[in-house]
Order: structure tokens, then sequence, then C-alpha cells
């Protein structure tokens, strides 16, 4: 009975969502655009670009795909026939561009509109610029899990064009960064977002891969017991897996709130997560980019630990594991009055930032900066011998109380060194005193604070809530870290 329904519900020429009016396909590529129809049946696909006609036969599940070669970026308006199975469709109002697929949790799912009490900046200002409806595109599968991979995204609108009518309900971090792209390339981009909010990695998963860990109960019952927006591989099922196979440049990713507490697990089953959406997606060697957005300060915990400083550091550690892939620092994007709102307003600076990195290492804008400040070491200077005030140097005396922390990927220094937050250093006694001022030389920030007389170790943002203001003179901010001098 299963079998002969499937038959039935395919037995007409239909279209396969992404594939559908308004599309954006990727271009200079072999973009895949697909359906149902009757098991065996021959389709005919044909682009009005260059009116070649592609034949491909559905499968034993009525599902068919062609591959059309698609031409270079443009804002001309295309429009494909599809024919076949005793039915023809038009797509109408296709255009070609670049195409990114953006996921994770509620921070790539907020849309510009926000949630409740959760305002994105300047909301007025971006719903009323000009219709960019031939720029920007997105298609939005909108939240969904299911026991059982499905075949078909169930709760989407299609593609939207960016207009004030439809600008509210974009992903904010996915239009910021589409809106970006566009400003430089000056080609349309497509956004494919699908992301869930509170989605653990796992819930991103395939149930034998989760299953693998071993730290999950699978039974009916025990994820009967979870959150639902928690629950491993539902959202893989639901969300990812109808979408497998859109051709796309590369992905954009915001998560890891739900795995806070588990950074030890974070790395190796962030990287299965990468490697397994870069096999669903038929990426053999790593060539589809992955970047990432670290999860933003907020309380987790009441004394203000460091669990969420810790996860950070994992997604950092990550990004550095898993080929062709980067991360965007967000420490300094928060206001003290968003200690206890995990989704904080600022999130166009959050898509520029991915967008400098793809605008860097994907479309040869190598004058655009796109690496935060990253403290590498920590070490002292030569002590200083004679006068126990300090010996004389090229800026002045160094105190001989002094501690620095080597800074890589901040060739022209920093934006600061008055007024700084988030800094702090201790002695043997683990006591931690914050720097209000530092000098930055020869790539490093050295510290001096009359209260530590031997400093033993250094961190910034290290907490659940401590933002920091230090920047590159490009703009990027530091990395939070915690060094101990060895």
């Amino acid at each position: 009975m299963l079998l002969l329904t499937v038959s039935v519900l395919h037995a007409k020429l239909a279209l396969r969502h992404p594939t559908g009016d308004h599309m954006v396909l990727q271009q200079n590529a072999e973009a895949a655009v697909w359906g149902y129809a009757s098991p065996g049946s021959t389709i005919t696909v044909t682009p009005s670009w260059d009116g070649k006609a592609y034949l491909v036969k559905a499968d034993t599940r009525g599902h068919w795909t062609a591959y059309l070669k698609t031409p270079p970026a443009g804002y001309d308006v295309y429009s494909i026939a599809v024919k076949g199975d005793g039915d023809h469709i038009v797509i109408s109002d296709v255009l070609v561009g670049e195409v990114w697929l953006a996921s994770g949790q509620s921070n790539m799912e907020i849309p510009i509109k926000g949630f409740d009490n959760c305002p994105i900046e300047g909301y007025g200002e971006i719903v009323t610029q000009a219709p960019a409806r031939n720029r920007i595109r997105m298609f939005y599968a909108h939240a969904d899990q299911t026991d059982e991979p499905l075949e078909e995204v169930r709760n989407t609108e299609g593609w939207w064009g960016a207009d004030p009518n439809t600008i509210p309900d974009m992903s904010a971090v996915g239009y910021f960064f589409a809106r970006k792209l566009n400003q430089v390339l000056d080609i349309p981009v497509g956004i494919v977002a699908f992301p869930r909010g509170g989605a653990r990695v796992e819930s991103w998963l395939p149930r034998e891969t989760v299953a693998s860990y071993g730290t999950e109960d699978l039974s009916p019952e025990g994820i009967a017991k979870l959150v639902g927006y928690t629950r491993p591989f539902q959202m893989y099922n639901a969300m990812e897996v109808p979408l497998q196979g859109y051709t796309a440049r590369g992905f954009i990713w915001y998560q890891g709130c739900s795995n806070v507490g588990k950074e030890d697990e974070f790395v190796p089953r962030m990287t299965d997560l990468v490697n397994q959406w870069r096999k669903d997606w038929g990426d053999t060697d790593a060539s589809m980019p992955f970047y990432m957005v670290e999860i933003a300060p907020y309380l987790y915990s009441r004394d203000n630990g460091d669990s969420g400083a810790r996860l950070r550091k994992a997604q950092h550690d990550a990004a550095k594991a898993i080929p062709n892939s980067a991360i965007v620092c967000t420490n300094d994007l928060v206001a003290s009055f968003e200690a206890d709102n995990i989704h904080p307003c600022r999130k166009e600076p959050i898509g520029n930032r991915l967008a400098y990195i793809a605008l860097n290492r994907d479309y040869g804008f190598k004058q655009v900066a796109y690496e935060s400040p990253e403290a590498v070491a920590l070490f002292k200077r030569q002590p200083p011998t004679g006068d126990s005030a300090g010996r004389m140097g090229p800026w002045g005396r160094i105190p001989a109380n002094e501690i620095n922390v080597r800074i890589a990927n901040c060739p022209h220094g920093i934006d600061r060194v008055n007024e700084i937050e988030g800094l702090e250093v201790c002695g043997a006694d683990g006591v931690w005193y914050p720097v209000s001022r530092i000098r930055f030389n020869f790539g490093a920030i050295s510290i001096a604070v009359d209260e530590v007389q031997e400093p033993k170790a250094v961190r910034y943002g290290w907490a659940d809530f401590r933002p920091g203001n230090i920047h590159s003179v490009e703009g990027l901010p530091l990395v939070p870290f915690c060094l101990t001098l060895e």
C-alpha cells in the first residue's frame, strides 16, 4: 500500500524544492534541477540561456535530476522548460549567481524582524531599502524534524526576492551575508536557509553516526524524554536530507549554544558533521567551504562561569581542524544589557564578517581582511637589571612586572590601548585583576598592573559573558583566550 501511494503521488510531473520559480542557480556549474515523475519516465529539461535539451529518466522512486550547465552570473532572467510524463512545467524568473547554504541554531534562524523581546538592530532602515528582488533571494526551509529521512521539504514558501515585504522574514545573518556579497560581486546571491533553534550538532547528523558515539539513548522512549529541538538526527532527516545536492558554493553555520558544557566532544562531532554534509553534496575534496560563527557571550550560569568560553575555544579548534573552514569572532558584538539574551541584536556585522571570509578566500579579494587577531603565546621579556622600577625600552620604561601576549594575524596593530574591556591578569594566588591599559609593540600586548607583581596568566573574554573591545586596525575582534605562563 505504501509503495502504491508513493507511485500515485509521483505519477505526474512535479518539481521538488528548492527547484521552482524565482530560484537562484549556481553559476559556471552543473547545477541540479530536480523533481518527480512516474518511475522510468523520460523528462526533458531545457533552460532558456542556451536552449539545450537535457534528457533524464525518473528512477524507481519517481525522482529525476538534471544537471544543467549554467552560464556566468548576471541579472538576466531565465526560464526552464520541463516536459515529460504527459505534462509540461515552466520554471520562471530564474537567476544565475552564487548560492550558499545557511544552517545552525536560532541565531541563524532569527529573522530581520527578530523574535519576541529579541530585536535586530536597524530593523526600519534595513527593510525600507530599495527592493533587491534580483540581487538577493532566499529559500527558507522552516523548522521541521522527523524520525525518518524525508524526500521533500515540508515547511517552506519557496524562494523570496528581497523587498520590504519579504526581508523581515529572512534569516538576518543569511541576508546580511548575501547583501555584502552582492554589493562587492554585483551578481545575484541566493541563500538556501534551513536552521533550527536549539538544535545540537547531534541533531544534524545521521542516526547511525550518533549511535556510533555510544552516548545517546536512541530508543523511542529515550528520544521522547528530550526537549524537541535537542533531539538527535531529526533535523538532519527533515531539513538537511531533502536539500542534499542542491548545487551551491559552500556553507555558513551559526550553532553551538546547545553544546555548551560538552566542549570535549565538540571538535570531533563538528568534524563529523562537516564531513557528512560535504559527502551529502558530493564534495570529495573539501572544495565547499564551511564558515562558522562563534557563539556570543551569554550567561549560561549565574556565577558567570567559563563553559561558554570553553565551547568558543572548541569552535575555533574545530575551524582549525576542518579543511577549508574558518570562523567569525563575535565577542565584541553584545551590550551589557544582553547578558541574558541568547539572541543579541547585532547581526549585520556577523553577516558581513562571514562575507569577508568568502570574499578573501573564495572570490579573490585578498585586500579584504578576515582573520581575527589571536593570542598564541604568553612570555616575559628579559628581566630588568639594576633599577627595580624597570629598564628603558623603545616605548619607555618597561615595568618589572610586565607580561606579554604574542598576537598573530595582526600585522598593523590594534585599535586601542586605553579603556580596555574584557582583559584580566593574575598571579600565583589566582586572583584576577582587570587590565584597562596596555601597550602594543612588536606583535605583542604588554600588560602590567600594580596588584600583580609576578603575573602568571592572562585571559580575555574568558567567561560565559565577558565582552571585549580590542580589534585589529581592520576592525576584526581579538579572539577570546586564557593563557598561562609556562
